[in-house]
């Protein structure tokens, strides 16, 4: 197994402790640092953007319970930069960009290329830098950048019409780092049909509102552009690893006609869904990023361990299930304004729970032996010392079982 470090920046209290801003940076790059020197690959890093506590008081709200921001991390090239000057060995990853904000795809794909510039000035550089892109997890993020119905077509679309819009800005976004020139023609066309929506009633509702029985709707493009190219243009392309933000087979298999694009698992994910992944990527996998492997797929995993020498397996194991559901029902309670306790076990499942012994053998019965861990080992703990202990005992005592090594 490879192991990642996943580092959410989460600026909200748990257990009763909210630091500052400072503070939040100060914990985040003693991890890093931490998680180079232990050897873990890929410093995978949160990003969040806007005021999630503003977002509250707006017409639309869409976490109205969150406490705080939900991250700090607002640039993910300038952070990056920051993480490569102060380590040695580790890798760099975004979990995930939002390529919709901030001036949208284009924008995007021209911050990734001057990042790409910069960090290959040096000829020896080897560290490859993971963009995990995605067109957000939250509405009020994108809404102030025009990501929004335009007509009544497009609101009765709307929930399926996201989706689509992002997959315009991702071919947009890998054409551009693949370095083409392309106008807005040169983009596949968004056209609306039953299978994009979860009814007929739904789709019923989109066909009322353009007035048509039709079995497509087309919508006009989003971003509307004639031809360009990104500059810089020279950048070092062997350094840049895409990891697309969406489990769409359709779009995954989309993205590998123009580059290689991996697969970011960015939830708890159904087993059977990951294993259909795979063996779908297994065949679209564009041909320059060689055969497919599992660890083109990082999957996330809470951990809560506790490896307290002065404990006894047993109380370790406890003391680590208090730790975990204690976390899991901040989150869901912030989150959702409940604390639904389906979805508290669901997490906990599907979480790394216990002493180092237990960890090994719920790692062994969940992974299989060749897949890539993001493991997240602040989610709503901002005692960095315990952060960092967990991150040692995990390298010391959990991943040698695994295949792993310091």
């Amino acid at each position: 197994m490879d192991f990642d470090v996943f580092l959410s920046l989460s600026h909200t209290a748990a257990g009763g402790v909210l630091p500052t801003e400072r503070q939040m940076f100060e914990n985040f790059f003693e991890q890093v640092e931490a998680a180079d020197q232990l050897g873990y690959k890929t410093a995978w890093l949160a990003e969040a953007h806007l005021s999630s506590e503003v977002q509250q008081g707006n017409s639309r709200p869409v976490i109205p319970h969150w406490k705080g921001e939900v991250g700090l991390m607002t640039d993910f090239s300038l952070v990056a930069q920051e993480i490569f000057r102060r380590t040695r060995r580790i890798e760099c990853g975004s979990a995930i960009m939002n390529i919709l904000c901030n001036g949208g795809p284009i924008a995007a794909a021209e911050r990734i290329g001057t990042l790409l510039n910069l960090h290959g000035l040096d000829p020896g550089e080897q560290r490859r830098i993971h963009i995990g892109f995605s067109g957000g997890r939250f509405e009020y993020q994108n809404r102030p950048y025009g990501i929004r119905p335009r007509d009544k077509i497009e609101e009765a679309a709307w929930p399926a019409l996201r989706g689509q819009i992002f997959r315009e800005g991702a071919e947009i976004f890998c054409r551009l780092l693949r370095g083409e020139v392309i106008s807005s023609a040169d983009i596949s066309p968004t056209t609306l049909t039953r299978q994009l929506f979860r009814c007929d009633e739904d789709w019923d509702r989109v066909r009322e509102a353009a007035g048509t029985s039709a079995e497509t709707i087309s919508v006009r493009p989003r971003y509307e552009f004639e031809s360009l190219r990104i500059i810089p243009k020279e950048f070092r392309r062997d350094l840049l690893e895409l990891v697309v933000g969406s489990h769409d087979p359709d779009l995954q298999v989309m993205l590998n006609q123009y580059l290689p694009v991996q697969v970011f698992n960015l939830s708890i994910t159904a087993p059977e869904k990951i294993e259909a992944t795979h063996r779908r990527m297994e065949e679209a996998y564009h041909a320059d990023g060689g055969p497919w492997r599992r660890s083109y797929m990082p999957r996330t995993t809470f951990v809560f361990l506790n490896a307290n020498p002065r404990l006894t397996p047993t109380e370790q194991r406890q003391a680590a299930e208090r730790e975990a559901r204690a976390a899991l029902e901040e989150y869901w309670k912030a989150l959702e304004g409940t604390v639904d306790p389906s979805r508290i076990t669901n997490a906990a499942r599907n979480a790394l729970i216990g002493n180092p012994e237990d960890i090994i053998v719920q790692a062994k019965s969940r992974f299989h032996p060749d897949d890539r861990l993001m493991l997240w080992f602040d989610f709503f703990n901002h005692d960095s010392g315990r952060v960092v202990q967990n991150m040692e005992a995990f390298m010391s005592q959990v991943a040698p079982e695994l295949g792993g090594s310091q």
